[in-house]
């Protein structure tokens, strides 16, 4: 029976309110990985300080079938917030979904980096509300609502 493997990262930094955010990758570098053929997540705590590498998670499924492959990588990624991969069948999508996560495919291979720098930018200017309700930040300076204050 497989076996998920989380390598956890030791670290003095503690993130405050972070996200986890979980990426399907080949080397550790970019995001070049189908969720479904994923053998190794690395997952990063991301918040409005920056980001730092929470470890890495070891999902190789090539002893299960069928739906099994799914459920096992979904449990071996609990917790996570966001996971991207380069692509996602729409059965396994609404299995992600339903654990909590989203799922966010990327059109080309991109490198894990980039896309974090890119997530700490959008939580420091303006996140959407669902990044706000993981993150526990206050919606005070969404100005949607100023028009309810009235």
């Amino acid at each position: 029976m497989s076996e998920s493997m989380k390598i956890k990262v030791e670290s003095t930094n503690k993130l405050e309110n972070s996200i986890k955010v979980a990426f399907a990758s080949n080397d550790m570098q970019k995001i070049n990985s189908h969720f479904g053929g994923a053998k190794e997540f690395c997952v990063y705590g991301v918040s409005k300080e920056g980001f730092e590498l929470e470890g890495i998670v070891k999902t190789d499924t090539s002893d299960l079938e069928g739906d099994d492959k799914t459920d096992f990588k979904v449990k071996a990624l609990n917790g996570v917030n966001i996971m991207y991969c380069e692509s996602i069948g729409p059965t396994a999508a609404a299995k992600v979904i339903r654990s909590g996560m989203h799922p966010m495919k990327v059109e080309q291979e991109r490198q894990i980096e980039d896309v974090l720098k890119e997530l700490v930018t959008m939580i420091n200017t303006n996140p959407p509300p669902w990044i706000k309700r993981i993150m526990h930040v206050e919606n005070s300076e969404d100005v949607r609502l100023a028009r309810w204050a009235e």
